[in-house]
């Protein structure tokens, strides 16, 4: 038989385990577990770092136990790739191997303040001050500012970080060091392109750097070390697949870019899940954005290879709105009925819903925008509201769409499309016609995982999958054509871009000089950078 190359997919509402064929892409089989996500005060995103990795303990176990049923040897599995949900921030004790704080989630809103301190502080008050050598604005999103909250708010985090058992990891340094032995002898590392969205990373020099680190005031020796994200990391030292190699890392979004075959500079992808993100390959050079777009690193095949990068503008909610209709307004009993209620529908008529839940994020990096629902009408019903929750997120992906065109000067004509949402046959032609563009989509929609398995498959010592450009598989697509005139998408888009100045700093920070006394303060102790800091050069 083929061999066959593994991918743990760790995302924020769900863990996956896959199993490829690594000659022909085919997925083998495969399991899934929901991960629960808390929300222990407004603004506040967790998730418990026992429960995710016991997911994928889980989701390993059942996937061996269906490719027995099916008589495939789970022998042939010749390495296990990871990719995960990036920015989610993780602090555990090496010694105990417990985590020391509940995970906090990317989507995480705790530490506005923290932020605004930060950029209140800066020269000009420049959210972009650190923008040279991240490649990111200063925002929630980061890890970096979920790991300060940490240090200054959790006493045990402190202590640990005091006597030295302190780990920080994002979601995949965990999984590969509980998976890799743990607190005997596991590997704690990460992989360039989950460091890349710390605000700790040089994007430039490819490492840690101790000027952002003394800016955040976070001590070096607690961070994982940077690897490329295909290269032996460690052995599994436990599940049914003990002795096998991870040999693969990629943050989400990467590793949907490697799914996708976009490995030429220029191509791109939108991943649709629970956020949106739109990735685009620019080459071995980072291009900096002038219009509210992120410089990333995209993937490094090998220790020896370059790196690439790519520019991405990323979206909160996408698939978390259709989450939110179901669980907090009752509106939706499962998510796929959005797709048969709004098609019921067939229109807005003229009501537009901009779920920024939690800011808004590319191109405006807005944290005090709040969701709104506008247009409404006697005449409007759920399924109009259903309709206008996935308008909203073809809108939100034309807006990065726009501003990657006039960063990178060269516009796409085509864009291709994976992520769960995707299954959804009218966002997709919703889609197409909101950017009056054909829309792609793989008919194996697991790119993500995918991405994974090439990268642990390719890695040097495992070598079962050739990633050279004349044996990549070819995987079948369906194209979504435009149905409406661009005058009507135009007019749509404009109707829209309005919906999003009225949610617009809705937000604020300090307490209302209300009489009743019930004044808002957003949660999140006030931090800014500490006095001895040195300031952050300016250049590269």
């Amino acid at each position: 038989m083929d061999p066959l190359v593994a991918a743990i997919d760790q995302g924020t509402s769900s863990t996956r385990f896959l199993v490829f064929n690594a000659k022909t892409a085919e997925l083998m089989s495969h399991h899934q577990v929901e991960v629960n996500q808390s929300y222990p005060k407004e603004g506040w995103v967790e998730e418990d770092p026992k429960e995710i990795i016991q997911s994928v303990y889980e989701c390993i176990e059942r996937t061996c136990e269906k490719l027995h049923q099916l008589k495939i040897d789970i022998s042939n599995i010749k390495a296990v790739g990871v990719t995960n949900q990036r920015e989610t921030t993780l602090v555990w004790d090496k010694e105990t191997g417990e985590p020391l704080y509940n995970a906090i989630v990317w989507l995480d809103l705790r530490t506005q303040s923290t932020v605004e301190g930060l950029i209140n502080k800066t020269p000009g008050q420049n959210k972009n001050h650190l923008k040279h050598k991240t490649g990111l604005p200063i925002s929630t999103y980061f890890s970096a500012v979920k790991l300060r909250w940490l240090l200054d708010n959790v006493d045990e985090v402190r202590q640990a970080v005091l006597s030295e058992r302190a780990m920080f990891g994002t979601v995949d340094s965990w999984i590969i060091w509980c998976l890799t032995g743990g607190r005997n002898g596991g590997v704690h590392c990460t992989d360039v392109t989950n460091a890349s969205r710390t605000m700790l990373f040089n994007i430039h020099t490819m490492d840690w750097d101790p000027e952002l680190c003394r800016y955040f005031d976070v001590p070096m020796e607690i961070l994982p070390k940077v690897r490329s994200s295909s290269e032996i990391y460690g052995w599994m030292k436990s599940s049914s697949l003990t002795g096998i190699p991870i040999s693969g890392c990629l943050g989400d979004q990467s590793a949907a870019l490697v799914g996708q075959m976009c490995f030429k500079e220029g191509q791109a992808k939108n991943t649709y899940g629970t956020g949106c993100f739109l990735l685009k390959n620019t080459g071995t050079k980072p291009v900096m954005s002038d219009h509210g777009l992120l410089t990333t690193v995209a993937y490094k095949m090998g220790k020896e290879e370059p790196a690439c990068y790519a520019l991405e503008g990323s979206v909160a909610i996408a698939g978390a709105v259709v989450r939110w209709l179901k669980d907090n307004m009752g509106i939706v009993q499962s998510s796929s009925e959005i797709e048969t209620l709004a098609a019921a529908a067939g229109s807005s008529y003229g009501c537009y819903f901009v779920p920024a839940f939690s800011g808004l994020y590319a191109p405006y990096w807005e944290p005090s925008a709040r969701g709104i629902i506008c247009g409404l009408t006697q005449f409007t019903n759920r399924n109009h509201l259903a309709f206008a929750a996935l308008e909203a997120v073809c809108f939100q992906t034309r807006e990065i769409l726009e501003a990657m065109n006039q960063d990178s000067g060269v516009p796409l004509t085509m864009l291709q499309v994976d992520g769960g949402m995707t299954s959804n046959r009218l966002l997709m032609q919703l889609q197409a016609d909101i950017l009056c563009m054909s829309v792609v989509r793989p008919t194996m929609s697991e790119t993500t995982a995918l991405g994974a398995a090439m990268a642990a498959g390719a890695a040097e010592g495992v070598e079962v999958w050739n990633l050279n450009p004349d044996h990549l598989p070819h995987i079948t697509s369906e194209k979504y054509i435009p149905q409406i005139n661009c005058d009507e998408s135009e007019f749509r888009f404009a109707r829209w871009k309005k919906a999003v100045q009225r949610a617009m700093n809705w937000e604020t920070i300090e307490p209302c000089c209300s009489s009743n006394g019930l004044g808002k303060k957003m949660n999140g102790a006030p931090w800014g950078v500490p006095p001895t800091s040195p300031p952050i050069r300016a250049d590269p």
